[in-house]
């Protein structure tokens, strides 16, 4: 247990040099278990449980690891000082991370020092029968490299982050998605929650004709009709969909 930690932090960059110009490769949600593999002055190499993404980050102060009993449900949910409306404070934990809830008190939760409202939050080991059943949070939000939260997401991202909430493993990149989800597809074939993978990038199905992607040309998470999608895709990056995969 010495070296295995637990963010105690709304949100961790993970970066992939020693260095905040570095590129960001994935986030740290709170809740998220790690390991620190090497110390490196104010930096700590580490490796999280949740994907074993590696990456560095900047050295804290982290909790030991918890044993989560919520998660948050909804895209970003209010953090307050008191069990009072009057209390909120200037954070906000993104969905999917996970609390140890210490008592409660009227409508809110308590964590560690801190206190959120119940509503926000579901049992850890709560399922959705489908699993991107609450998808539409994240439509419109801010496309970001390396995000994984209501302040900017990618593409893969968008992916992994319902099947973690659902207590599913999903890698974090889309290659590594692409190789997981092994049942190929034809597209005429497509079903609610396929997936469509370009080099480098990954679409939700969502209907026969739509799908939804957080979309780095235009910056944003959209839903596109799907013939329209492909055809932007090869005309503007003059890519074509590599394989369409199942998720169930």
């Amino acid at each position: 247990m010495r070296n295995k930690f637990s963010n105690n932090y709304p949100i961790i960059n993970l970066y992939k040099k020693k260095s905040v110009t570095s590129k960001i490769v994935t986030q740290m949600l709170y809740g998220e278990n790690f390991t620190i593999l090497r110390k490196f002055g104010n930096w700590c190499k580490i490796k999280l449980y949740t994907d074993n993404y590696v990456g560095f980050i900047i050295r804290k102060k982290f909790d030991k690891p918890s044993k989560p009993t919520h998660k948050v449900s909804v895209l970003a949910a209010n953090i307050y000082g008191k069990p009072s409306s009057k209390a909120k404070q200037n954070k906000k934990l993104t969905f999917s991370s996970k609390i140890c809830a210490k008592e409660k008190y009227g409508s809110f939760i308590k964590f560690k020092n801190q206190w959120i409202r119940t509503k926000d939050l579901k049992p850890i080991n709560y399922k959705d029968k489908n699993i991107f059943s609450k998808i539409n949070l994240f439509k419109g939000k801010k496309y970001k490299w390396g995000g994984k939260n209501f302040n900017g997401i990618d593409c893969s991202a968008l992916v992994q982050l319902f099947f973690n909430f659902n207590n599913k493993f999903c890698p974090r990149d889309t290659k590594d998605q692409l190789n997981y989800f092994k049942k190929k597809i034809k597209l005429q074939n497509i079903m609610k929650n396929d997936l469509i993978f370009w080099q480098g990038h990954v679409a939700i199905i969502l209907s026969k004709k739509k799908l939804i992607h957080a979309y780095g040309p235009l910056k944003k998470v959209l839903i596109m009709n799907i013939n329209y999608a492909i055809k932007r895709i090869e005309k503007t990056a003059n890519l074509k969909i590599i394989s369409i995969r199942r998720t169930n």
